[in-house]
């Protein structure tokens, strides 16, 4: 097969099926769309090649700089881009979270400038946010960037309903799956595919897939945040389910081990979402086929299909792996983590809200410990406060208690979900006094309370 660039190669991917005996589902196939063998390594490619191309010849005319608000595949996929054409590329982000990504992009002659931002993607709602201002000024009309805007341009979605629906359709025979299932980060994929299932077969089942309140899934948002993003449709989504990062990485090592998918973690997420979403489905079908008849089991009457999408590989995501799941390096087990927390424990953490935290502040000096990214903290904080960056925070209390039990402390996050999690994560290992903020620093911010900048 012979292409003239190597953009010609995107799309087209492999439907791949899952063996039965992997997955344990009787009536139902599995097919993996394997994005992560589009040239770049992600599903992003589509989109970034899409939303950039039209605008590329302009920007080479003018010298123009190509920017987008990304922290992954899709500044990596533009940064490629970027390159092909003698374009600079700007990743403009709140937090690079994955060191390899931060890596890759800089070796691809990246420039990324970090921001103060309350979340892990843009808040178009929030004005005050840097983020969201520099957003704005990008989208000004005549501005000098290409800016290819991945959180509300349509042709993010147009990418999926140009190219990956109508590929999954072609290679399941015309046919249209009964179950869609993709984990949603700008929802470009997800939007774009279920629109052209359903053009073809409106009964459909469309499931998406967010992460768990206050884990983090490379790529996928949580059930908050993607209310955030402006291709986000909940009409699109039959049911929208959660997944831990715990689950995601389960569902990664049996595509890899079992199957052979070098899936990253938001593959192992969908191929995880997936499998629990149907198990009791296909239960459903193997008892109504059993009375259908009589009392014999087997595999009688027509098989479903469902489809699930591998965004990219996983060679970028050993540090997030080995952080979770060190045994699999062969390294000690994790201590004192705070994913092991049950929601019981979550829920009874020891808070404070806003008018209590200023008179305790005021009365007792607790230690107030602002678990943001160094760029937020420098924004915007408690006056008083010490920015400890929930990572290495993490990595803290994986030694024991990173404070006296005598010292008092206040934990301070974005909305006050981190911070919940750590206090509860605290009182377990013996901290008699230490509380969070409810509601975070946004809440602070709200209620008129005084915040210093540095």
């Amino acid at each position: 097969m012979r292409y003239e660039s190597i953009t010609e190669a995107i799309g087209n991917t492999p439907l791949v099926r899952i063996d039965p005996a992997v997955h344990g589902l009787r009536h139902i196939d599995l097919y993996a769309k394997l994005e992560l063998l589009n040239p770049f390594g992600s599903v992003k490619d589509r989109a970034a090649w899409n939303m950039a191309r039209p605008g590329l010849a302009a920007a080479a005319e003018h010298g123009s700089q190509v920017v987008e608000l990304s922290s992954g595949n899709t500044a990596k996929a533009l940064a490629v881009i970027a390159g092909m054409h003698g374009l600079p590329f700007k990743s403009v982000t709140n937090r690079m979270r994955i060191p390899e990504i931060k890596d890759l992009l800089l070796l691809l002659g990246a420039d990324i400038e970090e921001l103060p931002g309350q979340s892990e993607c843009l808040d178009p709602t929030n004005t005050e946010d840097p983020l969201t201002l520099f957003h704005r000024e990008l989208s000004e009309p005549g501005s000098s960037y290409l800016h290819t805007d991945q959180y509300f341009n349509p042709r993010n979605t147009e990418a999926h309903a140009t190219g990956t629906g109508p590929e999954i359709v072609k290679d399941l025979d015309g046919r249209a799956p009964d179950w869609f299932v993709a984990c949603v980060g700008t929802a470009g994929s997800s939007t774009g595919v279920a629109r052209v299932l359903r053009e073809h077969d409106p009964r459909v089942r469309v499931v998406g897939l967010v992460a768990a309140k206050s884990d983090f899934i490379p790529g996928i948002r949580t059930l908050d945040e993607v209310h955030e993003v402006g291709l986000f449709d909940p009409a699109t989504y039959d049911t929208v389910e959660s997944v831990g990062s715990d689950e995601a990485i389960e569902g990664m090592l049996t595509l890899a081990r079992r199957c052979g998918i070098l899936a990253g973690p938001t593959g192992g997420a969908a191929y995880y979402g997936t499998v629990r979403h149907l198990r009791s489905i296909d239960e459903e079908l193997t008892y109504s086929q059993s009375v259908e008849s009589d009392g014999e089991t087997g595999d009688a009457g027509p098989r479903r299909s469902a489809v699930f999408i591998v965004c990219d590989r996983i060679e970028s995501y050993l540090s997030y792996t080995k952080r979770r799941r060190p045994d699999l390096f062969r390294q000690p087990p994790r201590r004192n983590d705070p994913a092991d927390l049950t929601d019981a424990e979550v829920a009874a953490a020891p808070a404070v809200d806003v008018p209590d935290a200023r008179k305790w502040i005021e009365r007792d000096r607790p230690l107030v410990v602002d678990l943001r990214s160094p760029f937020a903290y420098a924004a915007l904080h408690i006056e008083g406060a010490i920015n400890i960056v929930d990572q290495l925070f993490d990595e803290l209390v994986r030694g024991g208690l990173p404070f006296s039990t005598r010292q008092p402390v206040l934990l301070v996050c974005p909305v006050g979900e981190q911070s919940a999690r750590y206090a509860a994560l605290l009182t377990r290992m013996g901290h008699p006094e230490v509380r969070s903020l409810s509601g975070g620093v946004i809440a602070w911010r709200d209620a008129g309370a005084p915040l210093v900048r540095d």
